[in-house]
């Protein structure tokens, strides 16, 4: 990501999804901060930013062949990253997105999209915490037949992600940090 985009995403989330106070997470934690992604996710500009520094991401990864993550922190970053990848040489990507649980109708599918067994995927996310959201979406994938080459998020809390994706084996690479925003993360074994 150029110097001049990471300063605007980091501006745009400190404008728009960064709020104070207490607050419960997905994680189960509480903090006294939370980052709500989807406020720049779904912005154009933020969506802008964030598929182009995925995509820069992926550089290091020719061969990923879909994105994609568990819904909802997913899914406007595999439609904006879609939507830019030809800019990036990469118009053969393709997306997915992991559902919460497999659906109880129709093909009762957990994984939407032209994911195929053994394709090698990246995973996306908005926020990582201690990375729950991301682990649930690469176990998916795998018990589905496709490898996962890296995880990509926004911005990581410095809360234990890291270190989880560490001990599974994948590379972990966050747009962002918490203290990129001006925020003390909370106490954890990710804090260097």
């Amino acid at each position: 990501m150029d110097p001049l985009a990471h300063e605007r995403l980091i501006e745009i989330l400190k404008r728009d999804s960064l709020r104070t106070g207490e607050f419960k997470l997905a994680s189960g934690r509480t903090s006294h901060y939370y980052v709500d992604g989807r406020a720049v996710t779904l912005s154009a500009e933020g969506a802008e930013l964030i598929a182009r520094g995925t995509l820069d991401q992926l550089k290091a990864y020719p061969q990923v062949q879909a994105i994609g993550g568990l819904t909802m922190g997913a899914d406007p970053i595999v439609g904006a990253a879609l939507a830019l990848a030809a800019a990036f040489d990469r118009s053969e990507l393709k997306g997915f997105l992991v559902r919460k649980e497999a659906k109880a109708h129709g093909t009762g599918k957990l994984i939407e999209g032209p994911l195929k067994p053994g394709m090698t995927v990246a995973i996306v996310d908005d926020v990582a915490t201690t990375g729950g959201s991301s682990l649930q979406a690469i176990a998916a994938v795998e018990a589905f037949g496709c490898a996962v080459a890296c995880v990509i998020v926004v911005l990581d809390r410095l809360e234990g992600a890291a270190q989880a994706f560490a001990d599974r084996g994948v590379p972990f690479h966050p747009l962002l940090t918490i203290r990129d925003l001006g925020v003390e993360p909370l106490e954890s074994k990710d804090n260097r």
